[in-house]
């Protein structure tokens, strides 16, 4: 499954918002529809986000008419920087914009059209390389799954939220491909219900065994002894560790330390922001109202309500068992080991 396809200069993506009561795909032929379509999460995943943003890019640049560099390089950071401007939390986005625009100026000598190509080879290749990592990242989770265990997720980070297979799911995948009985409880995650609509899909189709509950049902069941781990994705990680991910993995993390349960976040090297040294510096997306007072168009909140809608929190570092990268498992402390990936 891949969220993402890029063919003769057209980003084809599936509509994530649709899903799964239907399935539809949306051609974008120039960077400003990229763009849209990140900020309107028709994409959504920290790494789907960087690498379609790449292949925005490459689009935009190949619609800059010019054979000045001068120009050319003017057009290309005024596209980098409406990319960047897209959605502030994920910090694959940024670092993916950064390696492009890094491997074009690396290049500014050569004529304009070869930088073009440049930049999309690039992206191509981030494409390739993030399938390749998150399989890394679901063998060496796997390690860490016991036969017959019930993982927790929340939110989505499946082969949907990268460029296929996944990152929390990759695990779950390998684990079921290397034929341990393990079963999933998939958080509902409101106020977008990734974890309903994505999650249980992506898990359905390949027939791993998986109960979707409402977000605050997660407590009862680590309560009841019917949760063996928690694995989550992260769109940045601190250098101390402390993670930002869906809106609501925060309070999973406490419950699953109040019932001595592994919490796991799973995510690539290129999630982590080492300029930053805690959560407290990381941007907190807020959306808008409506995801929270509507579901599907209908209302179901008082008119006039005042609403705050943060996509994301930060799990402090203490409450995270182990990071999983494609480099192998993190554990604490942590400063100490992320800088040994850097």
């Amino acid at each position: 499954m891949r969220p993402l396809e890029y063919k003769d200069g057209v980003l084809k993506l599936i509509d994530q918002t649709k899903l799964p009561a239907e399935y539809s795909v949306v051609d974008c032929k120039t960077y400003s529809e990229v763009a849209a379509a990140i900020s309107g999460m028709i994409v959504r995943g920290a790494p789907a986000i960087g690498v379609t943003a790449a292949y925005g890019i490459a689009i935009g640049a190949m619609g800059i008419y010019t054979s000045s560099r001068e120009i050319f390089f003017k057009e290309l950071e005024e596209i980098c920087n409406d990319m960047r401007s897209t959605r502030p939390t994920a910090v694959n986005l940024f670092w993916a914009i950064d390696r492009v625009y890094g491997k074009a100026l690396s290049n500014r000598s050569k004529p304009v059209a070869e930088i073009k190509e440049i930049i999309l080879q690039e992206a191509l290749r981030m494409d390739s390389e993030d399938v390749d990592t998150n399989k890394k990242i679901g063998i060496h989770g796997n390690e860490l799954i016991k036969d017959h265990w019930t993982i927790l997720t929340h939110c989505n980070a499946g082969a949907l939220a990268t460029c296929g297979y996944g990152t929390a799911l990759g695990i779950i995948r390998v684990a079921h491909e290397k034929g341990k009985k393990i079963k999933v409880f998939a958080d509902e995650t409101r106020p977008y219900l990734q974890g309903a609509r994505l999650t249980a899909w992506e898990l359905m189709q390949d027939k791993i065994p998986v109960t979707l509950i409402c977000d605050n049902m997660a407590g009862h069941f680590m309560k009841a002894g019917k949760i063996d781990c928690v694995i989550v994705g992260a769109d940045r990680i601190a250098l101390n560790g402390d993670t930002a991910n869906k809106i609501g993995t925060y309070s999973i993390s406490v419950l699953a330390r109040e019932n001595n349960i592994p919490f796991y976040v799973a995510a690539p090297i290129s999630t982590i922001d080492f300029s930053i040294k805690s959560g407290d510096e990381i941007p907190i997306e807020e959306r808008r109202a409506e995801e929270v007072t509507h579901i599907k168009g209908i209302r179901i909140a008082p008119e006039d309500v005042t609403v705050m809608n943060p996509a994301f929190d930060v799990t402090p570092h203490k409450y995270i068992t182990a990071i999983i990268t494609e480099k192998g498992v993190i554990y604490p402390p942590f400063e100490e080991n992320i800088l040994k990936l850097k």
